[in-house]
């Protein structure tokens, strides 16, 4: 449900409640699924500075917190550790914090290399299923409006909306039963690979538009090209989604990056005094912020408030193939600073 006070008004949505909030953002929620995901224009420089919702220092405040504790308690006792004194400088730090740097910029690389192949799948996706709807509309014989050709949009339609549940781990069935004829939809309830099914009907479409020669070989040709290219975003997906960055590299990160934090305060105490908390901190921050971005970021089909909006873009291309068909669309309303999906 939506949660701002400022709410001004909500309409009703297939399995969607869409909230208007004045000003500064829309949230779009679904009943079966309640995380959001960010999308955000470019913000004035200044109040870029002070973004909660979106940003990764919620998930990192209580570390943060417990870190500035723990230079408070290092400085008061004097860098001292059981009443021996720990013999650190500045200057390895600023050695190694360098080479951590580096690796951290390959671990985000990483990451982001893997979200923008899932963005670029998906937007091959809003292509693809465009030419098979157009392919459809425009090149056999049955008339825009026909039983044949609705039920094959709905077939796209429903295969966007399977790869998302997949991909997500979350229900299919409410989907799956708007947009399938209904003895169809049951029997794939247990299947757990639902855009092969369903792409697999569609090749079955067409196998019976050329039985009824509604179409010819040539066109049926090209109905196969396209569906290997449905096949081929499937198959990215579930590589990108099963194969996460090595297990051991992220755990020898992970350890690096909180030994090198932890070990700060020893090192700036003798030099900045109490000022030691607010430097550590900073450092802290920024280290930390990177490991959790490449975390997040990693499994770009997840539910965080940075992965892929897919929700939206399943929504977009439900809207695309509707007009293509001259059927009713009903557009989501558009906002000019953040969208959350």
């Amino acid at each position: 449900m939506c949660k701002s006070s400022g709410i001004l008004s909500s309409i009703w949505g297939a399995n969607k409640l869409f909230c208007f909030v004045p000003h500064n953002f829309v949230i779009f929620e679904s009943y079966q699924n309640p995380a959001i995901m960010i999308q955000r224009k470019n913000e004035n420089w200044f109040r870029l500075l002070f973004v909660w919702q979106g940003s990764v220092l919620p998930q990192i405040l209580p570390r943060l917190i417990l870190l500035f504790i723990l230079s408070v308690v290092i400085v008061f006792f004097n860098g001292e550790l059981f009443s021996h004194k720990v013999p650190l400088n500045p200057a390895p730090f600023t050695l190694f914090g360098i080479a951590l740097a580096l690796f951290l910029g390959f671990r985000n690389n990483a990451s982001y290399d893997r979200f923008w192949e899932g963005r670029k799948l998906w937007g091959a996706l809003l292509n693809d299923t465009r030419s098979l709807a157009r392919q459809c509309i425009t090149m056999s014989g049955y008339s825009i409006d026909s039983k044949e050709t609705t039920l094959f949009i709905n077939y796209l339609i429903a295969f966007t909306y399977a790869l998302k549940h997949q991909l997500r781990y979350t229900d299919a069935s409410a989907d799956m039963h708007q947009w399938l004829p209904e003895e169809f939809a049951q029997s794939i309830e247990n299947v757990k690979y639902k855009p092969i099914i369903i792409m697999k009907a569609m090749g079955q479409w067409v196998q019976t538009a050329k039985e009824e020669k509604k179409i010819d070989s040539i066109v049926q040709v090209s109905f196969d090209e396209s569906f290997s290219k449905l096949s081929h975003i499937v198959g990215g997906c579930e590589r990108i989604a099963s194969t996460p960055i090595p297990y051991t590299y992220k755990v020898m990160l992970h350890r690096t990056v909180y030994l090198y934090c932890l070990l700060l305060p020893f090192g700036f105490v003798d030099s900045l005094g109490w000022m030691t908390p607010i430097v550590t901190i900073f450092i802290a921050y920024t280290f930390v912020a990177l490991e959790a971005i490449a975390d997040e970021i990693e499994i770009p089909f997840g539910t965080h408030p940075n992965d892929l909006a897919l929700n939206a873009m399943s929504k977009n291309i439900e809207a695309t193939l509707l007009e293509m068909a001259e059927r009713p669309v009903i557009f989501q309303p558009e906002n000019d600073s953040l969208i959350v999906d």
